[in-house]
């Protein structure tokens, strides 16, 4: 296994469209939105393939140069593009969240008003390990990859998280807790976490 942090481009997609839907099959963000176990993981693979795809487009996707790992980044300038989930994209959406599209929307939402001000960060929108290779320090090394070059760009990072347990690693790493928010009608509880400086 090659474990080296490099830049993954369109060749990596399909294998980090499933990196991430397997990283993010427990995900409590993506139980709410996704919350029937038996489709799940076929529908995850069609978000983080959308997801993927926009990054390609207009950020930074990071990882494993054997894609086990996977950091999707959005660039200083475009923290705030915002695509969102009705638009001319919205039967994939439907496809992908079905009748849950409205707990999708509520967390889009969410997520978007909680974003800090300004376009003068990196926003690490999404990290994952593949399953078989979690607990290996993989996680950690990817987004010190990133922040570096927040670092070399001058800005600071930005993320949010639905899983109290990676709270404690982004603080390891950096990171500080800007909010704490809740999903309306019975969503995830949310962590935005902002580095306290400039990254390095």
């Amino acid at each position: 296994m090659d474990h080296t942090i490099m830049r993954l481009g369109p060749t990596h997609r399909d294998r980090a469209a499933e990196t991430l839907a397997l990283a993010f099959h427990h995900d409590p963000a993506m139980v709410h939105m996704l919350p029937d176990a038996a489709s799940r993981a076929v529908r995850l693979r069609r978000l983080m393939g959308w997801m993927v795809d926009q990054q390609f487009k207009i950020g930074l996707v990071l990882g494993t140069a054997d894609v086990t790992g996977v950091t999707l980044w959005r660039q200083p300038g475009l923290v705030h593009f915002h695509e969102p989930l009705w638009h001319p994209d919205t039967l994939l959406h439907i496809a992908i969240f079905g009748r849950h599209l409205p707990r999708a929307l509520r967390t889009d939402d969410g997520i978007t008003s909680h974003l800090p001000k300004g376009e003068d960060w990196l926003y690490l929108k999404m990290a994952g390990v593949h399953p078989d290779h979690q607990g290996k320090g993989l996680g950690g090394q990817m987004i010190r990859f990133g922040l570096a070059e927040a670092a070399r760009l001058g800005v600071r990072s930005v993320l949010e998280t639905a899983t109290p347990s990676n709270v404690g690693l982004y603080q390891r790493l950096g990171y500080e807790i800007a909010s704490e928010w809740d999903v309306p009608k019975g969503g995830p509880h949310f962590w935005t976490m902002t580095t306290a400086e400039t990254a390095g």
